[in-house]
């Protein structure tokens, strides 16, 4: 397996695959690197080079007891993409991902990055407060807190169904998607997954979102049950200079997943571009 050493001797695992201009993407929590299976299976397909990493605390990432927190993930990231030497490089973050991919604007610059892409992305910040009123009580995140305590196995069980609109009237329920997501959640640490909450509900990315300086795309669906699209992506696509935000009628959180041709289709024209 490839891995990296980051700054506090944390090893990183990541995925590097293709040749051409490099295309790095940071995945949602409780996610790894596998949730963007089919991007990169078809952007590498298309001439780009593919990489992906598994945050610290998820997946074949090492598992500290500090560290889990969105200046060390960017910080982590910023290694990544040093460490490869990437230049002209775009970023894909979606849900937690997004909320990466923005901090490591806000505190590492846009040298090597040509465009960004959130999709279903957290900022610029989840949790409703006085001068957020469109965001989700702390109880939400209190409940997924709970969970992840009390019994995570069934809890991403339980949770998969909404975050890939299993839940809707009519929806095509895919067994497989629901293992994988699993799969992948019980693979990281518990302890790494619960600081992680925290991150992506109560980090405020509005400042790092104001540093983009480059195209940047953003996705959401607006039937997305994890991340309300009016707190989230048209917040982050009003704050984002000459952003473009394109909404997915009926999209759901996992549309990665449940609709990757559309998401891979929209991602080559404006990574091509």
């Amino acid at each position: 397996m490839s891995t990296i050493k980051t700054k506090d001797g944390t090893s990183i695992f990541y995925k590097d695959w293709g040749k051409g201009r490099p295309v790095v993407f940071s995945h949602g929590w409780p996610l790894t690197a596998d949730a963007w299976d089919a991007q990169m299976l078809f952007l590498g397909n298309k001439g780009f080079r593919v990489i992906a990493h598994d945050r610290r605390g998820h997946g074949r990432s090492e598992q500290p007891w500090d560290g889990n927190d969105m200046d060390t993930y960017a910080d982590d990231l910023a290694a990544l993409i040093e460490h490869l030497d990437l230049q002209d490089a775009t970023l894909v973050g979606h849900s937690t991902g997004g909320g990466e991919v923005a901090h490591y604007i806000g505190r590492h610059g846009t040298a090597r990055v040509a465009k960004a892409v959130l999709i279903g992305a957290v900022p610029p910040l989840m949790l409703k407060t006085a001068d957020n009123p469109l965001g989700l009580p702390i109880d939400v995140f209190d409940g997924i807190r709970k969970g992840v305590v009390d019994d995570r196995s069934q809890f991403f069980k339980d949770l998969a169904l909404a975050f890939y609109g299993y839940n809707r009237p009519g929806a095509k329920v895919s067994q497989g998607v629901i293992d994988s997501f699993w799969r992948q959640g019980m693979a990281g640490s518990i302890k790494g997954l619960y600081d992680c909450i925290k991150q992506f509900s109560e980090v405020d990315y509005t400042e790092d979102l104001k540093k983009i300086d480059v195209p940047t795309l953003v996705l959401h669906g607006d039937d997305d049950q994890i991340v309300p699209i009016d707190a989230a992506g048209r917040q982050t696509a009003k704050i984002v200079k000459d952003a473009t935000l394109k909404v997915y009628a009926g999209g759901q959180h996992g549309m990665c997943t449940v609709e990757a041709d559309k998401v891979n289709a929209d991602l080559l024209e404006f990574i091509g571009s």
